[in-house]
């Protein structure tokens, strides 16, 4: 299939410019992880974005309970800095200046993840190991690879890991056993809101239901199912996805078709609060999946959009459940029109 693996030394690919370079300014490296308890709701949104023209860094730790996190600072959590020097890199660890640490103790398949909070109010230690390869990625936002300089060797990478260990909030202490995806780029240029390409909202639906059965896609709501941003956006007949695979055991298959449709948008968030899912790969076989969140929230990552992550519920149609992040982002014509949808009245 077309989706490449990389090796697990891109895990601690972090470059700098040398002297006399002249990097775009919008150029970033990304270590994305998460994790969920569904039995309380619970899901974490762990994000460094480093910025290497400057060089500073930002990111931290998300943790939102429920699915009224409207407000940032609505989430059980928060601690997210916009600016903070460039990590401390001792060895396979990755230490940001508000105290999360990322350590690969071997890259490529296991990473170690802690963070205490300075009050005591919040903390994990977590251990995550590799049940896929280490799959290439390409852009996540539409039009991204447009700003590309083919001599700068951009690159990016997921995979889903299983989670165990221990998250301590508020004094409660939740067991963490869950399975769930990671990401990250490299010298990737990801402009925001000036040079962006318009589109509409882009939604993130990894699932793991077990060894046999790994899905992922990125895409956007296809004209057919009546979509909220229907009328704002010209997508002309581009498919509405543009990245996606299944794992089916040790074989990876491409996806070749992908119709994400929003049965029921959140009240206030304006994300999908229900959705399904039908895709075909490239053997043929088609997968249905319906999902509910189960909590929710607005994330502060990219402050130009409205992003959001969120715990799913998903049901194959053999009834088995899976728990992982959904996201979403969107730009702000979007969330326009929602606040007048949602403002207007209701007629018997």
């Amino acid at each position: 299939m077309s989706v490449r693996t990389y090796p697990g030394s891109t895990d601690l690919l972090l470059p700098l410019p040398q002297a006399g370079d002249h990097w775009d300014p919008h150029t970033i490296h990304t270590h994305y992880f998460g994790f969920s308890v569904p039995e309380a709701a619970i899901g974490a949104f762990i994000y460094v974005r480093y910025m290497p023209a400057f060089p500073l860094s930002q990111g931290g730790v998300c943790v939102f309970q429920g699915t009224d996190n409207v407000e940032h600072s609505d989430m059980a959590y928060l601690d997210y800095e916009m600016t903070m020097p460039w990590p401390t890199v001792e060895g396979s660890a990755i230490t940001t200046a508000n105290g999360l640490t990322i350590d690969f103790t071997e890259p490529g398949e296991t990473a170690m993840l802690r963070y205490r909070a300075g009050d005591g109010r919040m903390s994990f230690d977590l251990k995550a190991d590799a049940v896929t390869p280490l799959l290439g990625r390409g852009h996540v936002m539409p039009g991204e690879d447009d700003h590309h300089d083919g001599s700068s060797n951009p690159g990016g990478s997921e995979q889903f890991m299983h989670m165990t260990g221990e998250l301590v909030l508020d004094g409660v202490t939740h067991t963490v056993d869950c399975y769930a995806p990671r990401d990250r780029s490299w010298r990737q240029v990801r402009v925001e809101k000036r040079g962006a390409v318009p589109f509409p909202p882009v939604g993130w639906s990894p699932m793991y239901f077990g060894p046999d059965l790994i899905f992922n896609q990125i895409s956007f709501e296809p004209l057919d199912t009546n979509p909220a941003w229907q009328g704002l956006y010209e997508v002309g007949d581009r498919p509405s996805h543009h990245f996606a695979w299944v794992q089916r055991g040790a074989e990876t298959r491409a996806i070749t078709s992908v119709r994400r449709n929003v049965l029921e948008y959140h009240p206030r968030l304006h994300m999908a609060q229900r959705q399904e899912i039908t895709a075909v790969d490239d053997t043929g076989e088609e997968y249905h999946f319906r999902g509910e969140a189960i909590a929710a929230a607005s994330i502060p990552a990219w402050p130009n959009t409205s992003f959001h992550d969120s715990v799913f519920r998903w049901e194959d149609p053999q009834g088995r459940i899976a728990h992982s992040t959904y996201q979403e982002i969107w730009f702000d014509e979007y969330q326009h029109a929602m606040l007048r949808r949602a403002s207007q009245p209701v007629h018997a």
